[in-house]
């Protein structure tokens, strides 16, 4: 649906988009993460025809964004960061609006706006105006008015910034509705939530891309390794001796001691599956395994790592 090739931008003497290369299939909800000024919402507004690259191509289904951007802009619905919205207007008269904007037939639009309010969950608003509604309300707003002529593909940029966590779930929620019949681009600065809601992640940092892939395919790209934390019973010294001993080990350390119970920190510079190798051997020398997990890899730490070099 989306095929982006080495697309660059300059503002002036700044490159905010360099050679920026990724694609995304028909159906998938893709993430797009980067620190402020990474160049992603400029990438966003190049795909939604509202800047011009300066070289390279990017085709919407099916259509170049600089050549064909009329036909881009009837196939995709967007939600930008500032909502654009008339503060004046009513609910239901915003609607009609977008709707004539978008040149759907009048006797098209009841029901096509029908369809969108049952859809953003805004039925308890409707008599009011856009002025009077809450952040969470205004973003479904938004989001209704991006989806009001059917778009094949729906591209959002931080659709929940300013929101209190109950609105966060609310329209988390409903990304993931919309996200089974829609291809979907989605940025946010809140991580859990790109983690619980895309399906892959693109990482953008100045101005190029430095990681594509899920959530664990980029914790592996990040880190490289695994840290398994264990709890075994049994004579210290021999334990530690034997773990030392298994080649996948890279590092050992003992982080406690409760009832009887040595409590082990391993670090493996391999992605082999460490935890079966280590239960195996506790097995075979007759001790007991209290307790064995391996460290969970938020996508922050993915994201600190590939934006800033922290681990």
């Amino acid at each position: 649906m989306i095929d982006v090739e080495n697309i660059c931008k300059n503002f002036g003497p700044t490159q905010a988009v360099k050679n920026v290369s990724f694609s995304v299939k028909k159906g998938e909800v893709v993430g797009f993460l980067g620190p402020n000024g990474a160049g992603k919402t400029t990438t966003m507004r190049i795909l939604t025809c509202y800047l011009p690259a300066d070289s390279g191509t990017a085709r919407v289904a099916g259509f170049d964004v600089s050549s064909q951007s009329l036909e881009v802009r009837k196939r995709i619905g967007y939600l930008p960061e500032n909502n654009p919205l008339y503060m004046d207007m009513g609910v239901v008269e915003s609607l009609q609006f977008i709707a004539s904007m978008r040149n759907i037939a009048p006797l098209e639009r009841t029901a096509k706006i029908k369809r969108v309010i049952d859809m953003c969950g805004l039925e308890p608003v409707l008599a009011k105006d856009v002025g009077e509604l809450s952040k969470g309300f205004r973003q479904r707003l938004g989001l209704a008015q991006a989806l009001i002529h059917d778009p094949d593909i729906l591209i959002l940029d931080e659709p929940t910034i300013g929101l209190d966590p109950n609105q966060i779930i609310e329209i988390r929620n409903l990304i993931k509705s919309i996200g089974r019949e829609k291809t979907v681009i989605l940025s946010s600065h809140i991580l859990p939530e790109v983690a619980a809601t895309c399906d892959r992640v693109l990482i953008i940092n100045r101005g190029e891309i430095v990681g594509s892939g899920t959530p664990q395919e980029l914790a592996g790209m990040a880190k490289g390794g695994q840290t398994i934390y264990a709890g075994i019973r049994g004579p210290l010294p021999q334990i530690k001796e034997k773990i030392q001993a298994m080649v996948t080990v890279s590092e050992v350390l003992v982080v406690g001691e409760d009832s009887g119970i040595n409590r082990f920190k391993l670090r493996s510079d391999i992605t082999t599956d460490l935890c079966e190798e280590l239960f195996f051997m506790v097995a075979q020398n007759g001790w007991s395994l209290n307790e064995l997990y391996r460290e969970a890899i938020t996508l922050e730490d993915v994201f600190r790592e590939l934006t800033t070099g922290e681990a």
